[in-house]
């Protein structure tokens, strides 16, 4: 299943954050492409999320952090991804939901709430991949903590999605708490599955920053939404 809309009830707000961290990502993704696969690289290993570097407190391994500091490397992730495909399903998810979650929380809430789920989210991957040296990165733990928060504020709201039947394609409305209430079991069976399983020989996906940035989003969406009545 693939979102492409929502209905949600009426929006209040324009989502000046949730376009203006779209835009960042893409524009990340742009100077990605135009660096050499070693220059990415570099990239990746200086400004990913290695976990066995953040629990040192120090790079264990040129080059150095982006910053000079690995602590840093917890925010910079976020806006790093490999490929069009990983990029292009988190700017969709973030661009379904993150508008309406911006809505219920104005404008520097909701950013002050991304980015400390993404921070979460990234802790959480550490937490279960202590020993891992490989750079983890993408918005997809953030991300997660807004769906987190949707599936609390919006939970009977719709979403058009895109489903593959065989060679038939179909776009049938799915209850938010349906949808992400699966997505989210998905990720926390697999993040069971992948318990004392190297990460080099998972699938590559962080699905423990997922569920972590999930929790995260479910309890700070408390804190964060705006003390009004919503439709939903």
């Amino acid at each position: 299943m693939i979102p492409i809309s929502d209905a949600p009830g009426v929006r209040r707000s324009f989502p000046f954050i949730t376009i203006l961290i779209i835009l960042l990502n893409v524009l990340v993704f742009l100077f990605e492409l135009q660096l050499p696969q070693r220059g990415l690289e570099r990239l990746f290993f200086s400004a990913g999320v290695i976990p066995v570097e953040v629990i040192a407190g120090h790079d264990l391994r040129p080059p150095p952090p982006v910053f000079g500091s690995v602590y840093l490397t917890l925010l910079t992730s976020m806006f790093l991804h490999a490929g069009f495909l990983h990029i292009g399903s988190n700017m969709l998810y973030l661009w379904v939901f993150g508008d309406n979650v911006e809505d219920a929380m104005g404008h520097l809430r909701f950013l002050i709430f991304y980015l400390l789920c993404g921070i979460i989210a990234a802790i959480t991957h550490i937490a279960f991949n202590s020993q891992s040296t490989i750079p983890s990165l993408g918005a997809s733990g953030a991300i997660a903590g807004v769906l987190g928060a949707y599936i609390v504020l919006y939970p009977k709201a719709l979403i058009r999605t895109v489903l593959f039947i065989g060679p038939f394609i179909t776009f049938p409305r799915i209850s938010a708490f349906i949808m992400i209430g699966f997505w989210f079991l998905l990720q926390f069976l697999s993040g069971i599955a992948s318990l004392g399983v190297p990460s080099e020989q998972t699938s590559g996906v962080a699905v423990w920053a997922h569920v972590g940035g999930f929790v995260a989003g479910l309890v700070l969406v408390q804190l964060f939404r705006r003390r009004r009545v919503y439709g939903y």
